[in-house]
């Protein structure tokens, strides 16, 4: 499963909030969570900073 979907889930995050937070659209995040895309390093980097977790934790 896919580490933003579940630290999403865990936190009751809508993806929609989380492509607000990030200058993206909600396609774009919804393609990070769904495995269809891998987001750059900056922004992997941009997406812990937002959940509040390590970039590591994202990539397990």
């Amino acid at each position: 499963m896919n580490r933003i979907k579940e630290v999403l889930a865990e936190r009751g995050i809508k993806q929609t909030w989380l492509a607000s937070k990030l200058g993206k659209s909600y396609n774009m995040v919804h393609g990070y969570v769904s495995n269809k895309r891998q987001p750059s390093i900056e922004v992997l980097y941009e997406i812990a900073k937002i959940l509040e977790v390590d970039a590591k934790d994202l990539l397990i």
